[in-house]
């Protein structure tokens, strides 16, 4: 990483011609309609409960101001967070076209700024100059990852144990390198939770019964009140519903998805005047999650994450960070978005441990893209959830931060995205390697707990997730399971899908090479399917459910119908 004195720069709005080679060359803020839909989903959350227009009730004028305005706003805070690190930026880079570090045969697509090639991968350029890679061959440029089961040489001591010491039983797993992992992530990329977080109150704002398929449900509509007293002007109301079987005999477990909000009339899956369904999403066929998770004789909820912490740069002064700020600006060590929807999730459970219709042991997390990163961050920091889907979360997720492949750093790090993180993790921009820690630890926090990673097929999702990144962390994760008793990817033969990996199966040895396609992982505590529709859990949720009830049980006699 390279420092030094500070450098200052002139903030353009979005849409500026005006001097392209910087410093919107260095912009890369909502590069994706993922992202697009993430900010609508946050501004639609944050007036939920208020008289304020939506963003969808506004003009088109109106809605292309607003998002202006959220952009600049975000690109200050991220510039302000470079200038507090001194971390230095090029003085200028070239436009785009006239880049020769731009991967050849790389084209514009007709109203896009960005970069494709003939497979359809998307390339950026990050502010520092380096654009999104595809070459296999390149892609491992740090092929060592930190060893999960090796006390740290830097903070080994601290936790009463030498440098370098193997970790070779649970307590030594659990009383030392547990903590030592969960501080490294804390420190260097999701950002420390304040000692002193707001209470919430939580309010049941109404019941029905209802219908969800052919099962009769009960529906909650339940809001979270942050305590806000701290400043009075900023609001956090925790938003979840929670749908249980009307004739459920005893209390039942819970799948809890990480939701966006979509506008009136729109469908993730089906088309709609607000952009349709997310790319690669394939259309609904057969019984929703919903049913699915009804028809084992759980129950399931929504919680919204935007509803807890915007999504954007423009909103770390709003939100949970804001009200614990009491609206100034936050310091590169404190938590970022991803942190904040953990502790989120983690209040919806101390929810459900007062509803008498949830088994609040038996709570099962879901998430979609940056949900899916969300979901990991939940589950690796709150030991109370029982089971996770991550649904592909690519980096700062499940994949490995240190495998130059699709998603980048420097796309986390990116005015559009390093709000979901710490500041000082932009420190690792350039040298991920320096990072203590990578994913794999992330999924080995979760252990000995169920985790199910799921992503899609190139073909359809593209490759921006890095499935195989995805893979290798799991795999890598592997020996912590398997220390603490349970069985991880590494070990065959595997049980549970429709095909296993036959060379795991064969020899019952580790799997050194990705399965191919719809090869279903099931068998074990750690969990993996690539399925081959695209950029959508949906696909895996049979497969998922299958997973889940060797856990969470099933219970017919909640579906009579």
């Amino acid at each position: 990483m390279a420092h030094g004195s500070q450098r200052r720069f002139k903030v353009q709005e979005i849409g500026s011609s005006e001097d392209y080679r910087f410093p919107v060359s260095h912009l890369l803020v909502f590069f994706s309609s993922t992202l697009i839909i993430g900010l609508l989903s946050c501004a639609l959350a944050s007036v939920v409960h208020s008289q304020t227009r939506t963003i969808f009730e506004m003009s088109p004028d109106e809605r292309a101001t607003y998002l202006a305005k959220i952009n600049s706003e975000s690109f200050k805070d991220w510039q302000r967070t470079i200038n507090l690190l001194n971390i230095e930026l090029p003085d200028s880079l070239p436009p785009p076209l006239e880049d020769p570090n731009r991967p050849r045969f790389t084209f514009q697509k007709t109203g896009s700024s960005n970069w494709y090639d003939s497979a359809g991968n998307l390339y950026t350029r990050s502010a520092w100059g380096k654009w999104n890679n595809y070459d296999e061959t390149k892609a491992n440029p740090f092929p060592d990852l930190p060893d999960p089961l090796k006390l740290s040489a830097k903070g080994g001591s601290a936790f009463g144990g030498k440098d370098g010491r193997p970790v070779k039983s649970a307590e030594t797993w659990w009383n030392e390198r547990r903590r030592q992992i969960v501080a490294d992530f804390d420190n260097e990329i999701y950002g420390k939770v304040p000692n002193i977080v707001p209470a919430v109150r939580w309010t049941i704002v109404s019941t029905k019964d209802t219908m969800v398929g052919k099962t009769p449900v009960t529906m909650k509509e339940i809001v979270g009140h942050v305590d806000n007293s701290a400043d009075t002007r900023i609001v956090v109301n925790i938003q979840l519903t929670l749908t249980t079987p009307t004739k459920a005999k005893h209390s039942v477990p819970v799948i809890m998805e990480f939701g966006f909000v979509f506008p009136p009339g729109f469908s993730a899956r089906g088309g709609s005047a607000f952009g349709g369904r997310f790319p690669g999403m394939p259309e609904q066929k057969g019984p929703s999650w919903q049913e699915q998770v009804l028809d084992k004789g759980w129950g399931y909820a929504i919680y919204v994450p935007t509803s807890v912490q915007p999504d954007n740069g423009a909103g770390l002064t709003e939100g949970i960070i804001g009200l614990v700020n009491k609206g100034q600006l936050r310091s590169p060590d404190q938590w970022g978005a991803l942190r904040a929807w953990a502790w989120g999730a983690s209040r919806t459970l101390d929810y459900f441990e007062t509803d008498k219709s949830v088994d609040a042991k038996k709570i099962g997390i879901e998430g979609l893209s940056r949900y899916g990163k969300a979901v990991l961050v939940t589950m690796a920091y709150d030991q109370r959830f029982a089971v996770a889907l991550v649904g592909s979360s690519g980096k700062g997720g499940a994949a490995l931060y240190r495998r130059d492949f699709g998603e980048a750093v420097g796309n986390l790090c990116s005015s559009g995205g390093y709000h979901w993180f710490a500041g000082n993790f932009l420190k690792y921009v350039l040298k991920p390697d320096d990072l203590s820690v990578d994913s794999h630890e992330l999924i080995a926090l979760c252990a000995p707990r169920p985790v199910f990673i799921s992503c899609g097929s190139p073909e359809k999702e593209g490759n921006w997730v890095d499935d195989k990144g995805q893979f290798m962390a799991v795999v890598a994760a592997a020996p912590v399971f398997e220390l603490l008793g349970e069985r991880g990817l590494s070990e065959g033969p595997l049980r549970g899908g429709a095909s296993t990996a036959p060379e795991a199966a064969a020899s019952g040895g580790p799997l050194a090479e990705m399965p191919p396609i719809g090869t279903s992982l099931l068998g074990s505590t750690l969990a993996f399917r690539q399925h081959h529709e695209g950029h959508a859990v949906g696909p895996n949720w049979p497969y998922f459910l299958e997973f889940a009830q060797r856990y969470l049980g099933a219970w017919p006699s909640n579906v009579s119908k």
